[in-house]
């Protein structure tokens, strides 16, 4: 199956606009022309079905006609934001890519021919070349080594795009290379809808963009949100075409959702979830505070094993291009998220590699940091374990305050305000604050004395 589908869908949309990118509006008809554009150009340069071809850029009118330039010649693409470049020399030796074009800020592009080592023998790629697909390359790493790239086949990723939704107006918080940011740019064009982009993503940069351009979807992590609340920028900006704002990428503190909840009463709230390996799954979220969700929808297959979420997914990548695959002989990945069941409803714990076992009691980082948002004056808070000689681990907390306050004090009030609402084993023993963020360039959180720049595994938007 061909994304001649979506080519056709773009087409029909004319002259709606597609993005809006630093206040100005492309149409579905411009951003059309603009692919068809890029077609001459890369095969004047070698880009050829196959071809590893690096995109760094951001969601401009530029980037995402390239983008579907390149999907359209059945190239492997490898996009990167503009974050990411910290990265680049990394990431280009692991997926060997051959081409890279960069699209600036001002939307002027440039192209390099890479002279690095190529991974012409690599099974994926003889695997995408023979079927004729595009492919995409999305790099995700845990807490500890190499980042690994993870294999799609970009035509088997986007089928499930075919199915026609509802259309929104979208601000793009999430990155041009991210499995989240890239469903939510795919789920926004196949529907008719209008990519807002946000290169400035702060809080009052966020709301004013919601507030001159109607924007009615709202995907972004629950720290951003925990941020967004915070900040009072929602106060001082006319945020009344919002809809529906989504939040993933990691657990969501009841806490905060309760606040959003209280913040935006006509806002529907929607748990999201998904993972850089298998896609974006269909959520439902039980009520607008609930963080319980049902999960799954059609190409996707979940079960749970000894309280661990599995999935089975028919968008599932082909494999990592630098590591052993991570689904078992009958196609199911264990997600490593530790999950609650109720009927059809789950409710994420948290990650099994951050849970704290304090004396064989089971910590999960996010319930205590929900509490610990709640003192006053806490503007965030991240929760992670220390060893101990005598119960192994015990739960630890860096706090960011919003003013000033005697660390000391703060411990004594913090710790009697915990044991109103947590069992003993898991109040902090070990509380220390800090003016640093505790948040990636993604708005994920950061946890321990060594938590890794960027995490893609898990929840997703």
């Amino acid at each position: 199956m061909s994304l001649g589908w979506l080519n056709e869908r773009l087409a029909g949309y004319r002259d709606a606009p597609a993005v809006i990118w630093q206040g100005r509006a492309c149409s579905y008809a411009q951003l059309a022309t603009q692919t068809s554009d890029w077609a001459p150009i890369l095969a004047k340069r070698g880009v050829a079905a196959g071809t590893v071809t690096a995109l760094v850029g951001h969601y401009s009118p530029g980037s995402i006609s390239l983008l579907l330039a390149l999907l359209e010649a059945r190239a492997i693409v490898v996009p990167l934001s503009m974050d990411a470049l910290p990265h680049r020399e990394e990431f280009f030796e692991i997926a060997g890519v051959e081409h890279e074009f960069t699209v600036t800020a001002d939307d002027r592009w440039s192209h390099t021919l890479c002279t690095g080592p190529r991974r012409d023998d690599a099974p994926l790629f003889q695997q995408l070349r023979a079927a004729g697909h595009p492919g995409l390359i999305l790099f995700s790493s845990g807490t500890t080594g190499r980042s690994k790239a993870a294999v799609h086949d970009a035509t088997r990723l986007l089928e499930k795009f075919q199915v026609p939704r509802h259309r929104f107006c979208v601000l793009t918080f999430l990155l041009f290379d991210h499995i989240g940011g890239l469903n939510t740019l795919f789920y926004c064009l196949a529907n008719g809808g209008t990519v807002v982009s946000a290169p400035d993503r702060s809080p009052d940069a966020v709301c004013a963009l919601i507030e001159r351009h109607h924007v009615d979807l709202l995907p972004v992590s629950p720290t951003f949100l925990n941020l967004f609340l915070m900040s009072d920028a929602w106060r001082r900006h006319d945020l009344s075409s919002l809809k529906r704002i989504t939040y993933g990428t990691e657990v969501m503190p009841p806490s905060t959702l309760q606040k959003l909840k209280d913040a935006f009463p006509g806002v529907t709230l929607q748990q999201t979830y998904g993972l850089s390996e298998t896609g974006i799954l269909q959520t439902k979220s039980r009520d607008d505070g609930s963080v319980w969700m049902r999960v799954g929808g059609q190409g996707y297959e979940t079960k749970v094993v000894d309280g661990v979420l599995w999935i089975r997914s028919a968008a599932a990548m082909l494999g990592y291009l630098n590591a052993p695959s991570p689904f078992d002989q009958d196609g199911w990945m264990n997600t490593q998220d530790a999950v609650e069941v109720d009927g059809e409803y789950l409710h994420i714990l948290g990650r099994r590699s951050d849970l704290i076992n304090v004396g064989g009691q089971k910590v999960y980082p996010a319930e205590v940091e929900s509490v610990l948002l709640q003192i006053p004056n806490v503007r965030d808070a991240a929760v992670y374990r220390e060893p101990n000689a005598i119960m192994g681990q015990i739960v630890a907390a860096r706090i960011n305050l919003n003013n000033p306050e005697d660390e000391d004090a703060f411990r004594k009030r913090a710790r009697r305000f915990c044991r109103e609402h947590l069992a003993p084993y898991k109040i902090p023993a070990r509380i220390e604050l800090t003016r640093a963020d505790q948040y990636t360039v993604r708005f994920k959180k950061t946890r321990g004395p060594s938590a890794p720049d960027h995490q893609e595994k898990g929840l997703e938007p």
